[in-house]
């Protein structure tokens, strides 16, 4: 399933609100003027409010499974709009999908 190339840059959320940025070490291949991002990179999320009745269990990370299959970025699979993965807390317990609310149009992969 072909679609848009996520970037440092892009945005999108957990499914309770928190910002997933992008932390990535990939200096050499740029989508619409940032690098371009790989199933291998940081997905660090700040700022979701999910609670478990009293306590605080936010979303910490996301890991991207439903990736690019014929396009990578120094070895890696890059990561693509149509693409799927988990936010996880810090125990590693699923707390859902992530949503991708924008990203470059230009550059699409399979």
């Amino acid at each position: 399933m072909p679609g848009p190339v996520l970037q440092v840059g892009a945005i999108a959320i957990c499914p309770h609100g928190g910002q997933i940025s992008a932390v990535t070490s990939n200096t050499r291949v740029l989508v619409g003027g940032t690098p371009a991002v790989t199933q291998a990179d940081t997905y660090p999320i700040a700022g979701c409010a999910f609670m478990v009745g009293p306590a605080p269990q936010p979303c910490l990370t996301t890991q991207w499974l439903v990736v690019a299959t014929r396009v990578t970025v120094m070895g890696q699979p890059v990561v693509i709009q149509g693409g799927s993965g988990l936010c996880l807390s810090a125990a590693q317990a699923p707390q859902g999908p992530p949503t991708v609310i924008s990203t470059q149009p230009r550059v699409v992969a399979q």
